[in-house]
């Protein structure tokens, strides 16, 4: 990245993101000033004693409070905005709070961006967000638009955004409650093992993110490009690593779970340009005037297939494997 010098602020980051982003970013001289905005106090205390570093500011505060995410943004050039409700049976159960994070968060996050001149704001989506069934998903794809539509209005702060899958390891995901149940001595629990999901790494996550942060124009989605597996080969491959024999328990799909997940819609496909490792979906830019586009469709748009987890490349247990034994968990 050709920046020196720079305050980064980044929301909810006292996740699995936002140590990622610290311990990427921590001893370079991009930022001379990174800012941790979240509302829990205990993560933030433990994240201030295990670093002990005077680059990093904490906040305390939350996306669904305006003023204290303006105050947050003072002076800040970057935004990584990670800050979610990320859990799918949370969110079913609870969806207006899913609104008002998700939703309503995002709009303060860029609002107060602009309002403070920030350069560029990048949004982490998830792919819940494509054909979602789930108030997860629902939300963050409603985030998606609120990010988008917002784009189009501001002149001197770029928003982008970025969505990409599960992430391995990270916290609430399945593979820290494969370890746990190894670990207890416990059935191994799946939903359904021929559920396939996206395999992505937190560095790589990380990646995606800088890619956009690099690369985009305003109202841009970047997707990378991921391979995926069924949930019964995730899970043997867990045990295989771990030399464990214990069983495989079948529990049935949970509230709002997909058989798969899907990273591009068709939709979005038709204008996808490929990247390499990633797809750039540009913003849809059309205006109110709907007259100008009933004359005339898109005949290609019934050959596009969606980009999923289905159809993918698909890794076998040994190919889980070795993707897992990069993982700090299996070192």
């Amino acid at each position: 990245m050709k920046i020196q010098n720079k305050t980064l602020l980044i929301t909810g980051g006292t996740g699995s993101f936002g140590t990622a982003v610290l311990n990427r970013f921590l001893h370079t001289d991009y930022f001379k000033e990174i800012r941790i905005f979240s509302r829990d106090e205990k993560k933030q205390d433990d994240m201030r004693n295990f670093y002990k570093n005077d680059k990093i500011k904490y906040f305390i505060g939350d996306v669904r409070d305006y003023n204290s995410v303006d105050y947050a943004m003072n002076d800040v050039d970057y935004v990584f905005h990670a800050a979610a409700l990320k859990q799918v049976p949370s969110c079913e159960f609870f969806p207006m709070q899913a609104v008002k994070t998700n939703v309503e968060g995002t709009q303060n996050v860029i609002r107060a961006a602009a309002s403070n001149s920030v350069q560029k704001v990048i949004c982490l989506s998830t792919d819940k967000a494509a054909y979602p069934i789930n108030a997860m998903g629902i939300s963050k794809a409603m985030m998606e638009k609120v990010a988008v539509a917002e784009a189009r209005n501001l002149k001197n702060t770029v928003v982008c955004l970025t969505r990409y899958g599960n992430v391995m390891a990270s916290r609430g995901s399945v593979i820290p409650l494969f370890l746990k149940q190894i670990e207890n001595n416990e059935d191994i629990t799946i939903t359904d093992p021929n559920m396939t999901r996206f395999l992505m790494s937190l560095d790589e996550a990380v990646e995606l993110v800088l890619f956009a942060f690099e690369h985009g124009n305003p109202g841009d989605l970047f997707v990378n490009k991921a391979p995926a597996t069924t949930i019964d080969n995730l899970a043997k491959a867990v045990l295989e690593l771990k030399n464990a024999d214990n069983k495989i328990k079948i529990i049935g799909t949970r509230h709002g779970e997909k058989l798969y997940e899907t990273l591009c819609t068709r939709e979005e496909m038709m204008n996808a340009e490929d990247m390499g490792e990633f797809y750039r979906i540009p913003a849809d830019n059309r205006d109110l005037n709907y007259a100008k586009y009933f004359s005339e469709g898109n005949k290609t748009e019934s050959t596009i297939e969606d980009y999923n987890s289905h159809n993918t490349i698909r890794e076998d247990v040994e190919g889980v494997k070795k993707l897992l034994k990069k993982l700090d968990l299996f070192q």
